[in-house]
């Protein structure tokens, strides 16, 4: 009964629109002080409050989100869109599939989902609107391209992960790559059969990105800015050289320096990026702490140790006990923020799974599976509504344009559970 009635007040909170950070950090102090003391209470708030600002790892979220909002200011990531469409152009359906390149790019270069769909967006959908790509499909690739971002490393999710689970986020960082790789060929796949299914949907022949005006781009698509940032970046995680948050402190400066002698960066757009940082990661730090707490009302009512052993009592096969997991991810994500579930369930499934057998490195990347595709199924399907915006057409279109792209992400969630070779052979 306490544990329905702790899970009844976040709920609540959540219902009344109080934002979710806040909602689990409340919650949890009050469901704990129904079975423990306030002095408990207070010394377990200030342990959290110590154990997520002093956690040298929690540096790496704002480093990576930092990168990505340089990068963004500094238009470099906008070379990249228009360095995958040259290459791509000549393809029907080419611009579309160029936006999953792109996307797999800036992925390796930031962490942030939003970030590369707003850049995604700003850089593409002049051009498909006039050379008359389908709204749907348009704003679909667009919004499912950024997800490539929580999935390919550096991933913020899977630091988030890491930091819950105390895993290695390195080894997740290369498991991240296979399933990345195989996930951004499931989109052009998917782009393909949609365009032969559906000829119209598509011109002929792409051309040059263009502005909102119809007049090209004038930025030339240079490459190695990215190039060069992606191979320090990766090359100093992969090689040893540099811990994960030194990574991202790396990123940081190379993006900010890069931007720099491009001449792209002013003051404003530096100030703004800085922000929104600053935003950014204040929004993941505090569900962070909120979670904990919620996390610890979770283990002294020992929640996670009576489901394992009413999963051992029942005799349920692994894989079932797996999947039901996974089925709760996927209907979670349609309703909650993806931090916001990391960071509530993956104490409590992460000891289910490993008491299991599975493996923990492999686990986290299903998990950020599912994540990715909440970014995009409704109702709150974030990516959606940063791409409608930014494209101003209406999240309907978005959500049905989407739509074969799930198909695809529900493929290979079965494909990564059935084949945990793909996730595991580079990090073995």
């Amino acid at each position: 009964m306490i544990i329905l009635a702790g899970i009844s007040i976040l709920i609540l909170f959540l219902v009344l629109g109080l934002p979710v950070g806040f909602a689990l950090g409340v919650a949890g102090c009050l469901s704990l002080l129904m079975i423990a003391p306030e002095a408990t209470v207070l010394g377990l708030m200030t342990e959290v409050v110590h154990h997520t600002f002093a956690n040298y790892v929690i540096l790496t979220i704002p480093a990576f989100v930092m990168m990505s909002e340089f990068l963004s200011a500094g238009g470099i990531a906008d070379d990249m869109m228009i360095a995958c469409n040259r290459v791509m152009r000549r393809i029907r359906g080419g611009l579309a599939m160029a936006c999953v390149l792109a996307g797999a790019v800036l992925a390796a270069t930031s962490g942030s989902s939003t970030a590369s769909v707003a850049t995604i967006a700003r850089a593409a959908y002049p051009t498909m609107a006039r050379l008359g790509y389908n709204p749907g499909l348009a704003v679909g690739t667009i919004a499912i391209s950024g997800t490539l971002a929580i999935m390919i490393p550096p991933s913020i999710a899977l630091v988030v992960y890491g930091i819950l689970t105390e895993e290695s986020i390195g080894k997740l960082f290369i498991a991240g790559i296979g399933p990345g790789i195989v996930t951004a060929l499931g989109y052009i796949f998917a782009i393909f059969i949609t365009i032969k299914r559906n000829p119209d949907f598509a011109p002929m022949q792409d051309a040059a990105l263009a502005d909102t005006n119809g007049n090209e781009v004038k930025q030339k698509g240079r490459v190695w800015p990215v190039g060069l940032l992606v191979f320090v970046v990766l090359g100093s995680l992969y090689s040893g050289l540099a811990t994960p948050t030194e990574v991202g402190a790396i990123g940081a400066v190379g993006a900010f320096v890069l931007a720099l002698s491009l001449r792209r960066l002013d003051p404003r757009s530096a100030v703004a990026a800085v922000g929104n940082t600053l935003r950014t990661s204040t929004m993941i730090v505090t569900i962070i702490f909120g979670a904990l707490m919620f996390g610890y009302f979770m283990t002294y009512t020992q929640t996670t140790v009576k489901l394992l052993e009413w999963i051992a009592a029942a005799d349920v096969s692994p894989y079932l006990v797996l999947s039901l997991i996974l089925l709760m991810y996927l209907l979670m994500g349609m309703l909650m923020d993806q931090f916001a579930i990391l960071v509530l369930t993956v104490p409590v499934t992460y000891s289910i799974v490993t008491g299991l057998g599975f493996d923990p490195i492999w686990f986290g990347i299903l998990v950020v599976k599912t994540a990715e595709i909440g970014l995009v199924t409704p109702p709150v399907g974030l990516n959606i509504f940063i791409a409608s915006s930014a494209t101003g057409t209406s999240t309907k279109v978005g959500f049905k344009g989407v739509t074969p792209f799930v198909i695809v992400e529900l493929v290979l969630l079965g494909l990564l559970v059935l084949f945990p070779q793909i996730t595991l052979f580079l990090v073995n």
